[in-house]
């Protein structure tokens, strides 16, 4: 019976989802997470409970549990559809398609507004200074962010800008820079000299205004501070 059911919400969703009620689709999605069970009822528990669609997706993984019906795995598949979904709208901010410190800062403070882990983002720019290309990283924690150099490097190496900008985030803290942001902006500025590229800029969002490592000296600072230990290598 829920075989012949399941088959005739398929045929709805094909040939014209837009009839679907809230709690039809829902009930559809269900089938994925439930595949043995009539999924009808628990749709509707779940739109009672969150009073929308969208409430149901924005519920955090220990209120979807409180639903019944809903077991750890279905609410492992509803919180990674609403993850899912954030990503998607997060995507279509898109970036300014030249760099520009102030829209940029603009841009990036939308992009990475509610995110609740610290990632970095890499934006390879030509000698318009036109974005090419960008690359996220992110260990899925709150105040930390692990990118291996061998990534970066080959990142640069393959993409070959002329220049890179350099974007990352702190959760609910403060855009300041803290000291270990200063050595991995010292750092991915000597990988990009060994191929040839640069750093226009290392922005930052925080809870404050965002912070421009170009806009506030620091980076002609490090550059400076790199070229002087090249050559002090050299010398020596």
């Amino acid at each position: 019976m829920h075989e012949g059911h399941r088959q005739r919400m398929f045929g709805h969703l094909m040939n014209g989802a837009d009839g679907l009620q809230d709690h039809e689709l829902l009930e559809i999605l269900l089938f994925y997470a439930i595949p043995r069970k009539n999924t009808n009822p628990i749709a509707h528990s779940l739109i009672s409970a969150f009073g929308s669609l969208e409430g149901v997706l924005n519920a955090s993984f220990e209120k979807l549990l409180e639903v019944d019906g809903i077991g750890e795995a279905t609410a492992t598949y509803l919180t990674a559809l609403s993850t899912l979904c954030e990503r998607m709208v997060k995507q279509e901010k898109k970036a300014p398609k030249v760099f520009n410190v102030h829209t940029f800062s603009e841009f990036l403070g939308s992009r990475f507004e509610g995110c609740t882990e610290e990632m970095v983002e890499i934006y390879c720019l030509d000698r318009c200074h036109h974005v090419r290309f960008t690359k996220q990283f992110t260990s899925f924690l709150p105040d930390k962010v692990t990118i291996p150099p061998e990534e970066v490097g080959r990142l640069v190496a393959t993409q070959r800008p002329h220049s890179i900008v350099i974007a990352h985030n702190h959760p609910g803290a403060p855009s300041t820079p803290s000291s270990a942001d200063d050595r991995f902006t010292t750092q991915m500025l000597l990988l990009c000299m060994v191929h040839g590229a640069t750093i226009d800029d290392h922005i930052i969002v925080g809870k404050d205004e965002p912070f421009s490592y170009f806009l506030s000296g620091k980076l002609d600072a490090i550059k400076r501070a790199c070229k002087e230990n090249i050559v002090g290598e050299e010398e020596s």
